[in-house]
């Protein structure tokens, strides 16, 4: 019996007292991994307690979180981590959450143009192999800040020609270190 919403494409997990989490669109078990790759490709999903019926997905994806920064795979600096902290009990609190979700949609709104910019920086040259890599570990990390399908964002702050100004001259100092890098 598939308890998936048809309304709004959301599939329906349920975590057990065993810690297990049971796909309830596909019938089985899953494990975090496979919550992590759902994210991952988009799909939306919505981890409800068993017994309760309690809405538990954030603490789901803070623990997905907990377990990628674990295996090495850091994203999170800690200076960041403690500012978030520090936020917690603040009277901006309210804020922050708003706030992230623009700078990250931002990211991604980006990223495409950043990517062209960037690889045109360094065509032709020694570091273009090297370029490609990050770019692919870049376009790894952004992935994992997509927004649920139907989740529309805040607009970011600042305009487009202020984010076009700040991408050119960030190119403009990447080609002045790869040229210094080359001579």
């Amino acid at each position: 019996m598939k308890k998936q919403h048809p309304e709004d494409g959301v599939v329906v997990v349920k975590k057990y007292a065993n810690r297990r989490l049971y796909n309830t669109e596909t019938s089985s078990y899953i494990t975090l991994e496979h919550l992590a790759a759902m994210t991952r490709g988009g799909r939306d999903f919505k981890v409800i307690d068993a017994k309760t019926e309690e809405d538990i997905t954030h603490n789901v994806l803070t623990q997905i979180i907990m377990e990628e920064e674990s295996r090495g795979q850091t994203m999170l600096p800690v200076n960041f981590l403690r500012q978030l902290i520090a936020m917690y009990g603040d009277s901006m609190q309210a804020v922050v959450p708003g706030y992230l979700e623009a700078s990250m949609d931002s990211f991604r709104r980006n990223q495409e143009q950043f990517k062209t910019a960037v690889e045109g920086a360094f065509a032709h040259t020694p570091f273009a192999e090297i370029a490609k890599r990050n770019l692919q570990m870049f376009e790894t990390a952004a992935k994992a800040f997509k927004p649920p399908s139907g989740t529309v964002a805040p607009p970011a702050a600042g305009s487009k020609d202020e984010e076009i100004a700040a991408l050119k001259a960030e190119l403009a100092r990447l080609q002045d270190k790869v040229e210094k890098l080359v001579r």
